[in-house]
């Protein structure tokens, strides 16, 4: 065997039909290995890392370069059995699972391409294909094997087995194949077992499948081969689960718009919209209806002062626009029914409680990233697709506040993909993409676009042309001087009120008198409840 990589397509795989007659005895070459499964210490890519057990593997960064295989070969009807120790949601697929007929001890590591499928598959002696990642979740506990037909198998924790692929070369000693990519982070080898006889007899294939593991798509696509898949390129939803390359671009084309870590304890509340599924923990999608839905999320907890949320949108239709509103908000949504729920989230500045309400002013695409972050001066930023859009809203963060989000039009998914935490942020520029000027709040209100931007509060109409009215950030020294001695209301008479209790000082007297006769009145700037205006005098 070469120790590089390289050679030709293997031979054309077959469908496989089950057919309804007793299966003989099970076959063994030399029967049950003696020597525990592990993974093989040096053939591996170059983001794994491994323990010192041989059983546990992570990958450290980015989503691919984590091929592994077994250190010793398998015999038919072994399980190689793995857990799911860590999952990231910020990449599209999963775990790649197979079987390889070259040893793993004669393959060069720096061979080894970024990718099983397509790379790996598209050379002699590897067959491997992706795990639907609906079952890529942390704690499932996922088994294949191959039958001395060549038919790959597989199960999800006690479920009946599946047909995964078909052609597989037998004849030869042959690894287990298994690519960390993409959704899978970490996983970890049980002890191998032999399948048990039950599960060897033509009628557990067919089997109606747990609800829980029932997949909504077309089953059919679970006992295809692998050169069955390249005839299916007309099913684009179909084909995602059988390596397509689009699927490693995607993610190439995303790691550059994130930062190299993120934290992925942030995920959606069990409180939502009734018109709001939950997919899992970190992604929610939207149901279809004709008339305009509840569909509210929020985090499942507050968000911490410096800390940027990264979120994906999918859109069901490119063709039809879709918008995205987004706030914040000091109310815990533990004590919130999904009554309470609104069909406009700007109504919900009506409630007692602090809510910031802005809509994402640029029109959204499919595959978008947006990155929300409130930093120690109380600015709500945003950016778009690494690039940074400005100041959206100054918001209260004296108080704990989560995150909401409400779909609109044809924004059918939002997918939450991790957050980071920096010292002291000045935006949200991701690694390597250009670092822009922040916007002023009144370039935020363009019109260039479909989506306009609407800055609410609990004080609902208090503060008119909201957000234009609103300071220019502090952040930003050259624009100090112009809001500091201005009314931000009528941007005539100077500052010389000074707010209670919150202490700004943006009003003149005569505006502060105006404001405060309003229900439900609340500063300008932090949004807190006005107790009282106090008129100031300047020394000359």
């Amino acid at each position: 065997l070469p120790d590089s990589l390289g050679g030709s397509f293997p031979a054309t795989s077959h469908r496989c039909h089950h057919k309804p007659k007793r299966c003989p005895p099970v076959q063994q070459r030399g029967g049950f290995p003696v020597s525990p499964l592990l993974f093989h210490p040096n053939a591996k890519g170059s983001q794994i890392t491994m323990d010192l057990s041989l059983k546990t593997v992570k990958r450290q960064a980015s989503f691919c370069n984590a091929i592994t295989f077994s250190n010793r070969p398998v015999v038919l009807y072994e399980q190689v059995r793995l857990k799911i120790t860590k999952k990231q949601c910020c990449w599209s697929g999963a775990l790649r699972l197979g079987f390889t007929a070259k040893d793993p001890s004669r393959i060069n590591p720096g061979t080894l391409p970024k990718y099983a499928c397509p790379d790996l598959v598209s050379q002699s002696g590897f067959w491997a294909k992706a795990l639907p990642e609906e079952f890529a979740n942390e704690g499932n506990v996922i088994a294949f094997w191959v039958d001395k037909k060549g038919r790959v198998f597989y199960r999800v924790n006690d479920s009946s087995p599946m047909l995964f692929f078909s052609g597989v070369r037998t004849t030869d000693p042959l690894w287990a194949l298994i690519d960390v990519y993409g959704l899978t982070r970490g996983v970890q080898l049980l002890d191998s077992e032999i399948v048990p006889p039950d599960c060897l007899r033509p009628r557990s294939f067919t089997a109606v499948r747990r609800p829980s593991l029932r997949r909504e798509t077309d089953d059919a696509r679970l006992s295809v081969s692998l050169c069955d898949l390249n005839l299916q390129e007309e099913n684009l939803h179909l084909i995602s689960a059988a390596c397509p390359i689009p699927q490693n671009s995607l993610n190439s084309q995303q790691s550059h718009l994130l930062p190299s870590h993120l934290d992925s304890d942030l995920h959606f509340h069990q409180l939502r919209g009734a018109h709001i599924k939950t997919l899992d923990e970190q992604t929610v999608g939207r149901s279809e209806h004709a008339r305009e839905e509840r569909t509210l999320v929020f985090t499942n907890r507050p968000l911490r002062i410096g800390e940027t949320i990264f979120i994906k949108i999918n859109k069901s239709n490119t063709g039809r626009s879709g918008s995205l509103s987004y706030g914040v908000t000091s109310c815990d949504p533990s004590v919130l029914r999904p009554s309470d729920l609104p069909y406009n989230p700007e109504s919900l500045v009506d409630r007692k409680e602090f809510w910031a309400v802005c809509r994402v002013p640029t029109p959204l695409q499919s595959g978008d990233i947006l990155g929300f972050l409130v930093n120690q001066e109380g600015e709500l930023l945003l950016s778009h697709n690494g690039m940074n859009a400005g100041m959206q809203v100054c918001v209260d963060n004296s108080r704990p506040l989560w995150m909401f989000f409400g779909l609109h039009g044809a924004l059918a998914q939002l997918r939450i993909l991790g957050s980071t935490h920096l010292p002291e942020p000045r935006g949200l520029t991701a690694p390597n993409s250009p670092v822009s000027t922040p916007n002023t709040p009144t370039v935020l209100c363009n019109g260039g676009s479909d989506t306009t931007l609407h800055a609410s509060s609990s004080a609902g109409d208090t503060t008119p042309n909201s957000p234009v009215s609103l300071p220019e950030s502090p952040t930003f020294p050259a624009a100090c001087s112009s809001w500091s001695d201005e009314c931000t209301i009528c941007y005539e008479n100077t500052v010389d009120t000074v707010i209670y209790a919150c202490g700004h000082m943006c009003l003149c007297y005569t505006c502060g008198l105006k404001l405060k006769k309003m229900t439900n009145a609340c500063c300008p700037i932090c949004r807190r409840t006005i107790k009282d205006i106090i008129k100031t005098y300047r020394s000359m």
